[in-house]
């Protein structure tokens, strides 16, 4: 390393070392997020504090792309241009965390149904850590030339924020990135830094089923044609798509989150509502899974005589995360200078599923996605020695430790970033 490079490091070092000072007003910035969460596609208010961050940190800020997302731009010059990208939506689960600041928020989500909110996903800190590193990196500008592309995404849960944002026109609007960078929390310890080269998460396919049958009193089953019972089989059934249709080699999920009929003991309704969601890793294993799916849903109403078939409705999508191995290399090797190979684990692929890499597809560029531990270290010890489970994201009890998560994901998003800029 010659002395230029040494006075490069030295100064990058410095900048990292800002974010102690930092963390009073980043801890109140997570704690407000995490008391006001906001469904998908509702992210008004998060969008405006992350939209007016950028403004004060002289960034270009362009708001509403793809309803409720923000992107900022700061250009620095000549040079590369790198996407970080936060989620924002929460989740309709009820907190019971039990913390000094969880969130007693309600609201109406995209069935039309009453719900609590809770950001059960940790998009509240992604949220908090994107806002730092924007604000170090107008900060720092001295250090780098190019272009930051800061995307604060909406509706990440239900896999339709990245495609709306890129509906919106990103392509064409915005410059193309040389690559796309992002992060998510996940309960591993605190501190450490997950990642995956490749096939990093699965895919994901949701479906809508309306089952159709025919109602009746209840003491007359004789004259109706139960969904229930149509609904109940078909549960029942789809369990062994996995268990028998797809080799041992193979991994695959089938999942029913939702199964609705009927309001009261004494009457057999004459529909039956089911949600689904189905996990993958490869596209051959996908196809099959889907078409058994579908084959058990349609025989299980033609077997109770149902006046008609389901009505099947894709609700949500979402590709696989593949990082691509050179730029995660690099990417990573920037925080193992850093943190120390230590604090670095290489995962196997996850079974949540990201929309995130849609970025990376629609301009064709390297995408790198890698996730930070939230869990207090000797919590998560003494559940892996049969102690009570840590909640895991979307548990009710889902609750990442502050610090020091919060400077963790701050750090990592700078040297990433420092990584491409450099």
């Amino acid at each position: 390393m010659n002395v230029q490079s040494k006075s490069k490091a030295s100064d990058k070092a410095a900048v990292l070392e800002k974010i102690d000072a930092l963390l009073p007003e980043l801890e109140r910035i997570y704690v407000d997020l995490h008391q006001n969460p906001e469904l998908s596609m509702q992210e008004v208010r998060t969008a405006g504090i992350a939209a007016d961050w950028l403004e004060k940190y002289g960034f270009e800020v362009h708001r509403q792309i793809g309803k409720t997302g923000v992107v900022g731009l700061l250009k620095n010059g000549e040079g590369p241009c790198i996407l970080l990208r936060a989620d924002m939506d929460g989740l309709p689960v009820k907190e019971k965390t039990g913390l000094e600041y969880a969130s007693k928020a309600a609201g109406t989500d995209r069935f039309g149904q009453s719900v609590s909110i809770m950001h059960a996903c940790a998009h509240d800190m992604h949220v908090t850590w994107l806002m730092a590193a924007s604000r170090l990196l107008s900060e720092s500008r001295e250090l780098w030339r190019g272009t930051v592309m800061a995307v604060f995404q909406p509706a990440e849960e239900i896999g339709a924020g990245a495609a709306a944002m890129l509906a919106d026109g990103m392509v064409k609007k915005f410059p193309k990135p040389t690559v796309s960078l992002g992060q998510h929390l996940i309960p591993q310890p605190a501190g450490q830094i997950c990642y995956r080269p490749g096939i990093a998460m699965s895919a994901a396919d949701s479906w809508e089923v309306k089952m159709v049958g025919r109602g009746a009193h209840g003491s007359q089953p004789q004259n109706s044609i139960d969904p229930v019972v149509m609904a109940s089989a078909t549960v029942m059934r789809l369990q062994t798509v996995v268990s028998r249709e797809v080799a041992m080699a193979d991994n695959a999920v089938v999942t029913v989150g939702t199964i609705q009929s009927g309001f009261n003991e004494n009457v057999i309704p004459d529909e039956a509502l089911l949600r689904l969601n189905i996990r993958t890793f490869k596209e051959a294993v996908r196809s099959r899974v889907l078409e058994s799916v579908k084959r058990i849903i349609e025989a299980e109403a033609t077997a109770s005589g149902a006046p008609k078939m389901p009505e099947i409705r894709e609700i949500s999508r979402f590709p696989l995360t593949v990082n691509d191995e050179a730029a995660m290399a690099k990417t990573v090797g920037a925080m193992g200078a850093h943190f120390g190979a230590a604090r670095l684990t290489e995962m196997d692929p996850l079974s949540g599923s990201e929309d995130f890499g849609l970025f990376g597809t629609a301009w064709g560029v390297p995408s790198v996605f890698w996730w930070v531990g939230g869990t207090d270290p000797a919590r998560l010890a003494a559940a892996q020695s049969g102690g009570e489970p840590i909640p895991v994201n979307h548990s009710p009890f889902f609750a990442p430790v502050i610090h020091p998560t919060l400077k963790t994901g701050v750090e990592t998003l700078l040297l990433a970033a420092f990584a491409w800029l450099d």
